[in-house]
C-alpha cells in the first residue's frame, strides 16, 4: 500500500508543481497599475491664491490614492489671458497620454464660442472633461465706501470694476450686465489675478468687480460678506444659491435677454472644470474620471473643502462635455445677441 500510494503521490504533486510555477509566472507577467511610477501635472489657468488654484491643490491631495498606481501630483499654475494661455498649451503641448490635465476659468471655454475662432489654437469641444469640482455662482460686490448698495444704484451711477483682460469673466459679466440689464459698470483692466482685483478694491483703485466666483471670494477673502465689508448686488447663476444673500440676475434681466444671459451664464455649469488634451486615450479619461469623482465623495476631502469654505458641486466629465455640447449647438441669432452684449 505504501508503493502505490508513492507511485499515486509524485505525479499529483509534480502536477500541483507545475500549476503552481505557472500561476507565479503568470502574475509576475501582469503589467504594473499604468500609473505606478508616474507623476500627474495639473495646469492651472490662474496664479497661485486664487480659487481655482485651492481647488486643483485640494484635489491633488486626494485624488492619487483613486488612480492605480497611486501616482504623484504636482500643480503647475500658467496664468495669462483669462486661462487661454494654459488652454492652448493643453490642447497643442501638453503631453496626451493621461499625465497631464487642467483647470480653466468658464470663459476660456465660453470665448471660441463669441469670437472668431481662429483666434484660438484650441477647440473647447475637442478636450476630454474629467469633471467640474463646482457648478458655481458668481457675485457683483462694491465697497461699503461706494455707496453703491444695489443694482439699482449701479444703473443710475457709474461703477468703477476691477478685471484682469478683456476677455475675462470679470469683463464680460459686467459688460452684459450694462447690455442686458441697464447698469453703469466701467471696467478697468490690467491686474494680474483676483487676489490683485480684491486688492485693487482695499486700496481704494476701484469700487467693485463683476463677478468673481462665491468660492474665490470665500477663498481669498472669507470674512468680507459677513462683517459687511462689501455690498453685494447680485449673484449670478442659472439657478439661486439659497446660501447667498442677494437676488438673482434674473430679478433684472428679463423677456428677451434672458436666454441671452442664460447662454453666457451657462458657463457656471462647469464652475471649476478639469480637462485632458484632446486625445487623451479613453482608457485613461474613464481613471481620471472615476478617480475625480470618487475624491469628491471622499470625506476627508470634504471636510478639507469645508475649512477651506470651498464649495462642492461636482459633476461627472460627460455631463460637462454635453453641456459644451450643447453651448457650442446654439443657433447663430442667439450666439450673435451673445456676443453684442459681451462686446458691445
Amino acid at each position: 500500500m505504501k508503493i502505490a500510494w508513492q507511485c499515486i503521490a509524485r505525479p499529483v504533486l509534480r502536477q500541483f508543481a507545475l500549476l503552481f510555477l505557472c500561476s507565479a509566472t503568470a502574475l509576475a507577467a501582469q503589467p504594473a497599475p499604468y500609473y505606478e511610477g508616474k507623476q500627474i501635472s495639473v495646469v492651472v489657468g490662474n496664479p497661485a491664491g486664487s480659487g481655482y488654484d485651492a481647488y486643483a491643490r485640494l484635489l491633488t491631495r486626494h485624488m492619487g490614492k483613486y488612480l492605480p498606481g497611486n501616482p504623484a501630483f504636482v500643480v503647475q499654475n500658467m496664468p495669462g489671458a483669462g486661462s487661454i494661455t494654459a488652454a492652448q498649451y493643453l490642447s497643442n503641448i501638453a503631453a496626451k497620454d493621461g499625465t497631464v490635465f487642467g483647470i480653466l476659468v468658464p470663459g476660456a471655454l465660453f470665448e471660441p464660442l463669441i469670437e472668431d475662432p481662429g483666434k484660438f489654437r484650441y477647440s473647447p469641444v475637442k478636450f476630454e472633461y474629467i469633471g467640474t469640482a463646482d457648478s458655481g455662482t458668481r457675485l457683483c460686490f462694491t465697497t461699503t465706501e461706494s455707496g453703491i448698495r444695489t443694482i439699482d444704484d449701479a444703473r443710475k451711477t457709474k461703477v468703477i470694476v476691477a478685471s484682469t483682460a478683456p476677455q475675462s469673466s470679470a469683463t464680460d459679466y459686467a459688460m452684459f450686465m450694462n447690455a442686458l440689464a441697464g447698469t453703469k459698470f466701467e471696467v478697468v483692466m490690467g491686474y494680474k489675478g483676483p487676489a490683485d482685483l480684491l486688492l485693487a478694491m482695499e486700496r481704494g483703485e476701484v469700487m467693485g468687480i463683476c463677478a468673481v466666483d462665491s468660492a474665490t471670494l470665500g477663498a481669498i477673502r472669507p470674512d468680507w460678506i459677513e462683517t459687511g465689508r462689501i455690498h453685494v448686488l447680485v449673484q449670478a447663476g442659472l439657478e439661486v444659491n439659497p446660501n447667498i444673500k442677494a437676488p438673482p440676475i434674473w430679478d433684472y434681466i428679463k423677456g428677451e435677454n434672458r436666454a441671452v444671459a442664460e447662454l453666457i451664464v451657462g458657463q457656471q455649469e462647469f464652475g471649476r472644470p478639469f480637462l485632458a488634451p484632446p486625445g487623451t486615450p479613453a482608457e485613461q479619461i474613464s481613471l481620471l474620471r472615476s478617480a475625480f469623482m470618487a475624491a469628491m465623495k471622499d470625506p476627508e476631502l470634504i471636510a478639507e473643502a469645508e475649512k477651506m469654505k470651498l464649495g462642492l458641486n461636482p459633476k461627472g466629465g460627460e455631463e460637462i462635455a454635453a453641456v459644451i455640447r450643447k453651448m457650442y449647438s446654439s443657433s447663430p441669432e442667439l450666439i450673435e445677441r451673445a456676443k453684442i452684449a459681451l462686446r458691445p
